[in-house]
């Protein structure tokens, strides 16, 4: 399939459509709003490759686009939203229609996805419309912004172990039935009818744990061999390595040679939750929990947006991970896809999870980006007791690679740095006073408790220790808590994300199918912001209550933003 002969993203909306679009719709609607404004967000040029040069020409790809943005703005599926296009003038107005046009099948929307993942273009799709935002002025570089995550669900069904194994053998059968019947010949039994012919329901108690788990990792273990020895090049089917992978990880095989059901203990233990699949038909998807409340399997959805105050904020980049990595090696990814698409933020407003020495100073020095955020307090018991003589009380002298206590003792070792096993944290440079320097101190009590009597002094090197003695002091003062509170109203754009936009729960398997999806929602939100305010204006005050229009009418002074309070 090629593109259209011809865009089929008309230049002009046709006479008619325009007409019965103004008069149904005085007012205007979203859709017709990312016509009028925006002139269709894409060109059919702009996916030339995810086609093919030679083939039947196919439906335009920014129509396809377009009406995707608009399915996830306005909550449709994929028959909603074909229904849409046939029935809905203004989605005929915003795609340049005739009032005729019969639209197109609803297998066409997922078709066109998949192209896209194909091409890895899930991103340009972002790219591209915040282009034309930026062209007609709704985004600009060098501003302030500020970047959250949160959790996502994956469209799997929470299973114990042992439905996990016996679910990956039934789905691995499924598989080879519709694709390779004739590699299961003389190995299906009349008992795998019974234990794999229906969906995995076993609950937490099954009746005879233990001669189920024996019997479905030597049924996996069988079938494998099979294929193993008769079809080796089934082996690469989809739901067969899943089960290779689910087997390894729930089953080892102990010294005489039998299959052992994997316990949670050393030796024998279960894989990492980075590493331990939960699902054979998403093996993506991973286990995660945040704190004593937050338990999920699924991924981490990093949302990143302006919030410079005189314009409507605009959705600049959302990255979909794992549920297992951490939120400080997300940052690099963010500030390169912000420099590539023009869009570097001056200041970028980030919580604990985000900072660590390294990337404060990799973004400064890479993108010119300063990150505010906290960093992490100083680890000492001095320190966090506020007794004693902590690591800021002693001289650093990075030239002659010494270090000076408070008494006046210089250290008579330097050793490092040493890197870390963590690639957020920095690394680390220890410096080391002698027994006879710290013993016979009138003081040692107060700078160590250590049974060798004598202390060592631990710090990054002098271009990290630059960035967080300030970073440490601005904090103290209450200019940078009201700078930094600009901050928590990503949350609200978490909430509009999730509740408004269902990002909460998957609706795809598999972790790029779920960023197409947080991609094209990030888009509708973008346009459901701009399409509500003129351009220019900043986001609109929040209403008063009843006792606040009391106090005006009884010129009681109040507060005007909770920010005045702080």
């Amino acid at each position: 399939m090629s593109l259209p002969v011809g865009p089929r993203f008309a230049v002009e909306v046709p006479e008619l459509t325009a007409r019965m679009a103004r008069a149904s719709n005085p007012g205007g609607t979203t859709a017709m709003w990312v016509r009028d404004h925006l002139d269709g967000l894409w060109r059919d040029e702009d996916f030339a490759d995810c086609y093919s040069r030679n083939g039947r020409p196919g439906l335009s790809p920014a129509q396809l686009a377009t009406v995707s943005v608009l399915q996830f703005l306005l909550g449709l599926s994929d028959r909603g939203a074909a229904e849409a296009v046939r029935c809905r003038i203004d989605f005929k107005y915003a795609l340049g229609l005739e009032l005729d046009d019969p639209g197109f099948h609803h297998s066409v929307l997922g078709d066109f996805r998949d192209r896209l993942l194909r091409a890895g273009r899930a991103d340009h799709l972002l790219d591209v419309a915040l282009a034309r935002l930026k062209d007609v002025g709704l985004v600009r570089e060098r501003t302030t912004q500020r970047t959250d995550s949160t959790h996502v669900l994956a469209a799997v069904r929470d299973l114990t172990r042992l439905e996990l194994v016996t679910e990956a053998v039934r789905a691995a059968l499924e598989e080879l039935a519709r694709v390779a019947d004739h590699a299961l010949h003389g190995l299906v039994e009349e008992d795998w009818g019974r234990r794999y012919g229906r969906p995995v329901r076993l609950g937490k108690n099954p009746t005879r744990p233990k001669t189920r788990i024996n019997a479905t990792g030597a049924d996996a273990h069988r079938l494998l061999e099979h294929l193993s020895r008769n079809h080796p090049g089934l082996l690469d089917v989809f739901q067969v390595q899943a089960l290779r992978q689910v087997l390894v990880q729930n089953y080892y095989v102990d010294t005489t040679g039998r299959l052992r059901w994997r316990e949670d203990e050393q030796g024998s233990g279960l894989p990492p939750s980075a590493l331990r699949i939960v699902s054979p038909h998403d093996p993506t998807v991973r286990y995660a929990r945040r704190g004593q409340v937050t338990r999920w399997q699924g991924f981490l959805a990093h949302v990143t947006e302006t919030c410079s105050g005189d314009s409507p904020n605009v959705i600049t980049d959302v990255a979909t991970m794992p549920a297992t990595s951490s939120d400080a090696g997300v940052l690099p990814g963010i500030h390169t896809r912000l420099q590539h698409r023009g869009l570097r933020p001056d200041r970028h407003l980030v919580d604990g999870g985000y900072t660590s020495l390294v990337h404060l100073e990799r973004a400064e020095r890479e993108h010119q980006v300063t990150v505010v955020g906290p960093l992490p307090a100083n680890p000492t018991h001095q320190h966090r007791k506020g007794e004693g003589f902590a690591r800021d009380d002693f001289r650093i002298d990075f030239d002659r690679r010494q270090v000076t206590c408070p008494q006046g003792q210089v250290s008579k070792g330097w050793h490092g740095p040493y890197p870390t096993s963590s690639p957020t944290a920095a690394p680390l440079i220890v410096a080391r006073f002698t027994k006879g320097q710290c013993q016979p101190c009138p003081v040692r009590t107060q700078c160590t408790t250590s049974r060798a009597s004598s202390r060592s002094v631990g710090f990054p090197p002098k271009e990290l220790l630059e960035l967080q003695l300030p970073n440490r002091a601005e904090r103290q003062e209450p200019a940078w808590h009201k700078r930094y509170a600009v901050c928590s109203g990503i949350e609200g754009t978490i909430f509009e994300f999730t509740h408004g936009h269902g990002m909460r729960r998957c609706r795809y398997r598999g972790q790029s199918k779920t960023h197409l999806q947080h991609v094209l929602t990030a888009i509708a939100v973008n346009i459901e912001r701009l399409s509500r305010q003129p351009p220019g204006t900043s986001a609109p005050a929040r209403p008063s209550t009843a006792f606040q229009d009391y106090l005006d009418q009884q010129d009681i002074p109040r507060l005007h933003s909770w920010r005045a309070a702080s």
